[in-house]
């Protein structure tokens, strides 16, 4: 009998020295509720915080806002642990030579949880598109309109709506969906003016995105014949998912948990075009459309899909292509009904590509050719360049996507992976990309059969994405000095915290570092079948 928490199971015909834990990832998983509450605390001082800060004059809860580069170091202290974390699980998590035993789902199922509940009851980190939300919701509660009036027109630059929305957008209509602005207007029924309030009721609204998501992963993943639980650790508790759906509360996790939702409901449509899971998948997918527009690409993939499934006839496409259009003209009715907007939120559509993403490659191409015809004394033609390298890009995107859906229905791709990699194309491709956009693509494709070769890249993507985002959500044109100190510093902790790590394994009896990332544990045979010495 062994003793408690040692584990006295044999692995690889090799039994486990005295001391080892039965559970070797909880350094890993405590290591990362670690970085998580330290962000949650730094996000007192660091995080997107409303314009006057509400935290002024409360003890205790005022003091790191006193001192943002050392509130803004703590944060990327914990940012990174987070960071490093989820990867060394992942590494655990590999299949046929994880460095120890894997995590079991329900482990990873409650790490998540842990991660995420700090980050759940913070402020808002990396973004200020909360306020943005608040103002344009609350537009359209006074009876006017979002997608033609800016908040700083709706309200006045003074007003409290306003004052915490960056500058660039405080003049620009909503680019969301009617939808997504139909429920922040019972938001702003709810709360009125009090922007905490506000913003606590969209993040709950955010925790739904996700909640769905959780929901619909692990039966995508059963389709694809996918380890549930991998499926889960990158596709949920992912740092993007984390940072930017939790804590940034953008809502992307509405829109994502929707439309997988709808396709899930799809796939087990029958032939019929009545059937009721098709129907309501065609409804949810339009819904999730109608809180950003790309997501009505899936409603393109789930009808190749049936077309497919029923023989993939010229006759079936058009059935699906039919059946869907007639749903999402319906429901984009009611809502430019309901609204009286009509559908005046198509117009605005346009307004993120007011900023120059790097993340882009439409936008890179453009601005380098912009540069080059300066450089070569043609002048500067670099607005229209860059319309013309975005416009290239949405093109060849809308190919890619037709190209898939070729290839789904002639069974050469299934539907998932197909949508994925067509969501992928069109945020690479369009003229404006934020890290968290990447999760179009990233989410559905932790389920996808894809995944096993993508892993890797998938890790590697956003692990560095998730720390290219400034916690304030902020440019620091004022002071540029203040975030490479906070960076250094929160180095300096971070590698601290990992020497800390180090040595408690280290100093465990019998442990010798065989659980640390990248490590081949003493005496047990390598990837190649070897030992090493």
């Amino acid at each position: 009998m062994a003793a408690p928490g040692v584990d006295d199971t044999i692995v690889d015909g090799v039994p486990p020295r005295p001391g080892v834990s039965r559970d070797p990832s909880r350094t890993a998983r405590l290591l990362g509720l670690t970085g998580a509450l330290l962000m949650a605390g730094g996000a007192l001082g660091s995080g997107a915080l409303p314009v006057p800060n509400p935290l002024f004059g409360i003890r205790v809860l005022s003091l790191p806002s006193r001192n943002a580069t050392l509130a803004i170091a703590i944060t990327y202290a914990g940012i990174g642990m987070v960071v490093l974390a989820w990867l060394w699980i992942g590494k655990m998590l590999r299949p046929n030579g994880a460095v120890a035993p894997a995590p079991t789902p329900s482990q990873l199922a409650r790490t998540a949880v842990l991660w995420a509940i700090p980050l759940a009851l913070a402020p808002p980190l990396f973004s200020r598109d909360v306020y943005s939300y608040l103002a344009q919701s609350a537009t359209l509660a006074r009876g006017l309109d979002p997608y033609s009036l800016g908040p700083a027109e709706a309200f006045g630059v003074d007003d409290p709506l306003v004052s915490s929305i960056p500058t660039i957008w405080r003049d620009t209509g909503a680019p969301y969906g009617p939808f997504f602005l139909v429920l922040g207007r019972g938001i702003t029924a709810l709360t009125g003016n009090d922007i905490v309030f506000g913003v606590f009721a969209h993040r709950a609204l955010a925790l739904v995105g996700v909640a769905l998501i959780v929901w619909v992963l692990p039966k995508l993943a059963r389709r694809c014949g996918l380890d549930v639980g991998l499926a889960m650790w990158l596709g949920v508790a992912n740092p993007l998912v984390l940072f930017h759906l939790v804590s940034g509360m953008h809502n992307e996790s509405l829109m994502v948990g929707l439309m997988l939702v709808g396709f899930e409901l799809g796939l087990r449509a029958g032939p019929r075009w009545w059937d009721p899971h098709f129907l309501a998948a065609g409804v949810v997918i339009t819904l999730a459309s109608a809180v950003k527009l790309p997501a009505l690409l899936a409603l393109g993939f789930l009808g190749i899909e049936w077309a497919r499934r029923r023989g993939g006839r010229v006759r079936d496409v058009a059935v699906a292509t039919t059946v869907f259009t007639a749903i999402a003209a319906v429901v984009y009715a009611i809502f430019g009904y309901g609204t009286g907007l009509g559908i005046a939120w198509l117009s605005a559509l346009d307004a993120p590509s007011l900023i120059r993403s790097w993340l882009s490659v439409s936008t890179d191409f453009g601005l380098l050719g912009g540069q080059l015809g300066i450089v070569g004394g043609l002048g500067d033609h670099t607005d229209t360049v860059l319309s013309l390298t975005r416009t290239l890009g949405l093109v060849t995107a809308a190919l890619i996507a037709a190209w898939l859906m070729l290839a789904v229905l002639r069974g050469r791709v299934d539907a998932i992976t197909g949508m994925a990699a067509g969501m992928g194309a069109v945020v690479m491709l369009s003229p404006i990309v934020h890290p968290w956009y990447l999760l179009w693509a990233v989410i559905p494709l932790a389920a996808t059969r894809a995944m096993p070769r993508c892993r890797r890249a998938v890790l590697a993507i956003s692990a560095v994405l998730a720390v290219v985002v400034p916690p304030t959500g902020a440019d620091f044109n004022f002071r540029a000095y203040q975030l490479p100190m906070a960076i250094t510093a929160g180095i300096l902790v971070l590698a601290l915290a990992l020497l800390v790590v180090r040595r408690s394994l280290v100093g465990r009896a019998g442990v010798d570092v065989d659980v640390w990332p990248g490590r081949v544990p003493a005496g047990r045979p390598s990837g190649d079948g070897t030992t090493p010495a």
